[in-house]
């Protein structure tokens, strides 16, 4: 059977749209953090093309190093004073238009801009499908504190490029403090229950390899969660798909391990194995997924392993089923889909990242799939 995917270009909350009702069987997804980066996906519309959108055209327009770029500037040279506007150039009426979710000014926001992404995936959604969204956490961060290493980081250590566009006002009204850890996990968890859905597991990726950090009061970050829900009570879940080897307990008895216990482990009469008859060799999928972090060459942006979405996608799917990530990246998601022969829709912001999503799947497909980039 030859699988299918598609990468459909554009903001995932217009796309989803477009696809039809009940024609996904599971979603794998991991949502952008919230303050980790900007993807360049801002452009000036409208007015003069030939227009520079400096607010003070004395002042110099370079920013850091690489920042600068008159077709896109960064987001943080629009917020100062003396460069760019910030939304609206009024020199010749362009806006500064950007539809990418995790810059917004508050966690609340955040949330709110993810729940609306799952409103509409539960349309496309089938009554027993799944949806398993890996997040992950950061700090809070304050301009008008004082900035600690802390603080600019996420919870995996990685540097807050665009901590300094969080309002403390905004962050106060949500409760924060400087530096408090922001708990975007269970506020994401806590408003799908609310809107309805399952939630069904807390899994927690254990990082073996995690991101140093130079943090001298509190704990290296080594996790993230993957939370299963549902949009009913029953569902499809493969469980065989995915159960791990059973590990038989060294229980002395008589001096030797149970392994070993005159050699028999078949529960005959007489071993002392009779109640160990229905120990099997495999056991259930326990909810603390230890995978080391990897990265993809061609990405200059986190993704994470295949490893840790295979198993969702084996017990949450059959052979035929379409698999769908309302935030692409990379295309993990989708080389790990068709590869175990489901069918893949990727929707993604950024067309350069749709360009290696695209390369990523055809390498590993080759000829037993097909893929279109819309």
């Amino acid at each position: 059977m030859k699988v299918k995917a598609q990468i459909l270009i554009g903001d995932n909350r217009k796309s989803l749209k477009n696809l039809p009702d009940a024609s996904v069987q599971t979603v794998v997804t991991s949502p952008p953090y919230w303050g980790l980066r900007d993807y360049g996906t801002a452009n000036w519309t409208g007015g003069d093309e030939s227009c520079e959108h400096i607010k003070d055209p004395s002042k110099t327009k370079k920013f850091g190093n690489d920042e600068f770029n008159k077709n896109r500037p960064s987001r943080e040279a629009t917020k100062l004073p003396g460069y760019y506007y910030k939304d609206l150039c009024e020199s010749c009426g362009a806006i500064f238009e950007d539809n990418q979710i995790g810059l917004e000014q508050s966690p609340d926001d955040f949330i709110e801009q993810l729940c609306i992404v799952f409103d509409e995936v539960w349309r496309v959604l089938k009554d027993d499908g799944t949806i398993w969204v890996n997040l992950g956490d950061s700090y809070s961060a304050m301009r008008d504190s004082k900035a600690t290493p802390d603080s600019l980081r996420t919870g995996d250590g990685t540097k807050v490029g665009t901590a300094a566009n969080r309002n403390p006002e905004n962050l106060r009204k949500a409760g924060l403090k400087h530096k408090d850890l922001v708990g975007i996990p269970w506020r994401f968890a806590f408003a799908m229950q609310a809107r309805g859905w399952y939630l069904r597991s807390d899994i927690i990726w254990h990082k073996p390899n995690p991101m140093p950090e130079s943090v001298t009061d509190r704990p290296t970050k080594s996790h993230e969660y993957i939370f299963l829900m549902t949009k009913s009570p029953r569902y499809y879940y493969d469980h065989e798909a995915i159960k791990e080897d059973a590990i038989w307990a060294e229980e002395k008895r008589a001096g030797k391990g149970r392994l070993h216990y005159d050699g028999k482990r078949q529960g005959e009469k007489g071993t002392g194995q009779e109640n160990f008859v229905s120990i099997v060799d495999k056991k259930n999928k326990r909810s603390v997924w230890s995978i080391n972090v990897k990265g993809y060459k061609e990405a200059h942006f986190a993704t994470y392993p295949a490893e840790l979405i295979e198993p969702c996608i084996l017990a949450g799917s059959k052979e035929g089923d379409t698999v769908l990530d309302p935030f692409s990246g990379s295309g993990t998601t989708g080389e790990v889909a068709l590869k175990h022969g489901r069918n893949y829709i990727g929707l993604e912001l950024n067309p350069e990242y749709a360009t290696i999503s695209e390369k990523r799947i055809t390498d590993a497909i080759g000829m037993f799939g097909e893929i279109k980039v819309i």
